[in-house]
């Protein structure tokens, strides 16, 4: 809703404007009366008076969460599932099982390499005697030796085959996807599950590289997820690429977010701050007052219903405010509405005499 004196200065200073076209001839037009009174109008404005306290350089930047580990679990051997032990949402641990294929062709398999082992077992026992005796050449009995070392080898390869019919979590994390059911007959290297860790959560940032030297491991950044209605997540920078992509002009920034609660999910958009500098109790004023160039900004500072045009040093803004290095002292009222069109000596009137603007500085959020 728009307030009460901003109606009033606009009314005013279309009053302001129309009386001052004037053509000749017409009504108060080269009327010295009227000429006088237009010299002596006052432009209403309101005015602000400045405040002091920490101001923050921040880095913005979107993307999108995603989960720093996770895996795609494959199946080591066919078969066909017989039974699935966890579905998707569960919370696993590394080495959990999840599923289980039939392994009957494995456990034959198994139970025939036991045999053929156990045989050539008490052969190479007796010729062990025999060797030692004179009565079987030493060619001979190392072939034994070998093929007997070959059949154990054979044997744990076997049983290895056999403990893959039970298909398990490579880490912990959450079971985001499962990709079979009961009774699919399955190959070797087809996707069985999917397991995502979610702690902590990362956020991989491309900056670009003129702001390079301002962002470093160990800095604090806050999180806004538009999924969640823009609630605040804290995060830390965790890496900071040392090169820069030649193609992009970027560089790589990491950031952990830890959380606890378990709200945020992979996929979910976020909006990143990092704060990589700070200035405690510094000079501000509202962003709307300032004019002129990025070159020579300035402010209009209201002295005795007259206002004076005053070049500013500018230095971190946050929001609806900036930092004042140079130019001001903290005790001026600075114009806020009505600014434009003024000069340096052109009369005001102040609509708002204590300072309370409605674009006054509004509280700085930690």
């Amino acid at each position: 809703m728009i307030s009460q004196n901003r109606i009033t200065i606009l009314l005013l200073s279309l009053l302001f404007v129309v009386t001052g076209c004037a053509k000749p001839g017409e009504e108060g037009a080269n009327n010295p009366d009227t000429e006088k009174e237009e010299e002596e109008q006052a432009i209403p404005v309101e005015i602000a008076t400045l405040q002091r306290g920490d101001v923050y350089a921040v880095y913005s930047g979107t993307a999108s969460i995603e989960a720093f580990g996770e895996a795609m679990v494959e199946a080591k051997v066919g078969g066909e599932v017989r039974e699935l032990l966890v579905e998707e949402g569960d919370v696993v641990k590394s080495g959990q099982i999840l599923a289980r294929l039939d392994g009957d062709r494995l456990r034959l398999e198994l139970q025939q390499s036991i045999a053929n082992m156990n045989k050539l077992q008490r052969e190479y026992d007796r010729n062990v005697e025999l060797h030692q005796k004179g009565l079987v050449s030493p060619g001979a009995f190392e072939n034994i030796k070998y093929d007997l070392q070959a059949l154990r080898a054979t044997n744990e390869l076997a049983q290895l085959e056999l403990s893959y019919t039970d298909i398990r979590a490579p880490i912990d994390g959450v079971v985001s996807e499962r990709y079979i059911k009961v009774g699919n007959t399955i190959d070797p290297n087809d996707a069985t599950f999917k397991v995502t860790d979610l702690d902590p959560l990362i956020i991989y940032l491309h900056v670009p590289e003129r702001d390079y030297r301002r962002l470093q491991a160990g800095q604090n950044a806050t999180i806004l997820v538009d999924a969640l209605k823009s609630k605040q997540f804290d995060g830390v920078v965790a890496r900071v690429s040392p090169v820069i992509d030649a193609a992009t002009g970027t560089f790589k920034v990491t950031i952990e977010v830890p959380d606890q609660s378990g709200q945020l999910k992979p996929g979910m958009f976020g909006r990143i701050n990092i704060v990589y500098d700070m200035h405690a109790n510094a000079l501000q004023l509202p962003r709307s007052a300032v004019v002129g160039s990025d070159d020579e900004p300035a402010v209009f500072v209201v002295e005795d219903d007259v206002v004076r045009r005053q070049v500013v040093a500018l230095g971190f803004s946050s929001g609806a405010r900036v930092e004042v290095l140079d130019g001001l002292t903290g005790t001026e009222r600075i114009v806020v509405v009505g600014q434009t069109g003024l000069r340096d000596g052109t009369r005001v009137e102040v609509v708002n005499a204590d300072g309370a603007s409605t674009a006054s500085l509004p509280a700085q959020s930690e």
